[in-house]
């Protein structure tokens, strides 16, 4: 029995599995599961954007709840997150303020609260994905605003499936409200005067320990379809069943591994196992964004900022990575796909086991994910390969603007860079402070 095994598994068909293709789709689908609502909403995400495609998203909640005031709607955001402007902004209430604002002005049931999962916002954040509305969990590593939602031009793509699987959303909602509502230190940030950290210390270190050792609950009765889901939670990097379950896939793949992640920063236990992979002669592919489709990058036509460094550091790291794997992309072992479109970014992650099992994650398999971030993953064993039709149909939409790496000189180097990115990762390198960089961002 495989490790995820041990977990029964929710039963599924592939008609309970709809994958999505474009960031257009998933904004237009949300709202109209929310606006067809019956008995609840529970949205998990890293944020809220006070910005148009965040509004809009924010109002439809509040007018589902007017229209139908038994109607349950409960968002959970990252607390520190929420608090703040964006980078580089004037301190301020941060997107907390459209949140009170809007209950002023609505004056629905909508109830949205904050979830701090460390002290500070640099030390790890909510990092859980998955939307559950009525028996529906449309699960995305996309967060709400607009470029996630592709408001206007530009979008941030990312992997977007819904799954209707009533058992499924009841443990996503058992989890929400018995561990992280029953908390003390998940405190509504729709209502002045806001709390502070300050406020609930002890109980948001109570929060940590019970979050380290939390799980879903799993399936009461035994699967009697081929095809199950389960969910995997993960916090620290101790007893972190979500981790274990990724290195678990890596070590167990027989013939291919299909990764997609936007940073390209393995965890060195994961670069270990894609090692031994190769040397096997496994067939290993990997889907990352272009340095120019990564969210932190900066045109060398905008003003500089130290954060706009990070995206050429994560070329750095996959440049060493193609150089020393050449022989493996020479024999088709090892395939390297970079993405870029436009103006557009890239924030895919998961992976595919030999084509039977799928990972859908927030996990975006580097260190921070790793041992940090709160985060959360739903597989979905097939081992009669029903859904392979709609996943091969994504994969080719991703690969339509992505291009295949023959060898380290398909990318930059330090020598191309800007120079002030040249100037702060020479300092870096030297200080080693790199290496604390790679672990934290």
């Amino acid at each position: 029995m495989l490790f995820w095994q041990e977990k029964p598994a929710f039963g599924l068909t592939s008609k309970d599995v709809n994958v999505l293709t474009n960031a257009q789709e998933y904004r237009t689908q949300l709202l109209d599961l929310i606006a067809n609502a019956k008995k609840r909403i529970y949205i998990t995400t890293l944020y809220l954007q006070d910005d148009e495609a965040g509004r809009e998203i924010l109002a439809a909640l509040h007018s589902a709840s007017l229209a139908n005031p038994s109607l349950e709607i409960k968002v959970l955001v990252d607390f520190h997150r929420a608090q703040r402007g964006l980078i580089g902004a004037e301190k301020s209430e941060g997107n907390a303020s459209l949140y009170c604002d809007s209950l002023e002005k609505f004056n629905s049931n909508v109830q949205v609260y904050g979830v701090p999962v460390k002290a500070k916002e640099l030390f790890g954040v909510l990092h859980l994905k998955g939307f559950v509305i009525d028996d529906t969990l449309l699960y995305s590593g996309a967060s709400l605003n607009n470029v996630y939602l592709q408001y206007s031009d530009r979008y941030r793509l990312d992997r977007y499936f819904l799954v209707s699987q009533s058992e499924l959303c009841d443990s996503v909602v058992d989890f929400i409200e018995s561990t992280l509502l029953s908390s003390e230190a998940v405190p509504r940030i729709d209502q002045r005067p806001l709390k502070r950290m300050a406020d609930f210390k002890l109980e948001q270190k109570q929060l940590m320990r019970e979050l380290k050792s939390a799980s879903y609950k799993s399936a009461q009765n035994l699967n009697t379809h081929a095809m199950g889901i389960r969910l995997f939670l993960g916090l620290g990097r101790r007893n972190n069943e979500l981790n274990r379950l990724i290195k678990a896939l890596f070590d167990t793949t027989e013939q291919e591994l299909v990764l997609y992640t936007p940073y390209f920063n393995f965890p060195a236990p994961l670069m270990r196992s894609l090692r031994r992979l190769l040397k096997q002669g496994k067939q290993v592919t990997i889907v990352v964004g272009d340095k120019t489709a990564n969210d932190f990058y900066l045109p060398p036509s905008e003003p500089f900022s130290k954060i706009g460094a990070l995206p050429y550091l994560y070329e750095t790291i996959l440049h060493k990575f193609v150089k020393s794997q050449k022989r493996h992309i020479d024999n088709g072992n090892l395939n390297v796909y970079l993405w870029k479109h436009e103006s557009n970014s890239f924030h895919l992650k998961g992976i595919c086991c030999d084509r039977k099992v799928h990972l859908l994650s927030g996990h975006n398999l580097n260190p921070r994910a790793w041992g940090l971030d709160i985060e959360n993953g739903i597989l979905i064993e097939d081992p009669e390969q029903t859904i392979m039709r709609d996943i091969d149909n994504e994969r080719q939409e991703i690969l339509k603007h992505c291009r295949r790496l023959t060898g380290p000189d398909d990318l930059e180097t330090m020598s191309d860079y800007p120079q002030p990115v040249k100037k702060l990762l020479g300092q870096a390198k030297r200080v080693k402070v790199d290496f604390i960089i790679k672990r934290f961002i």
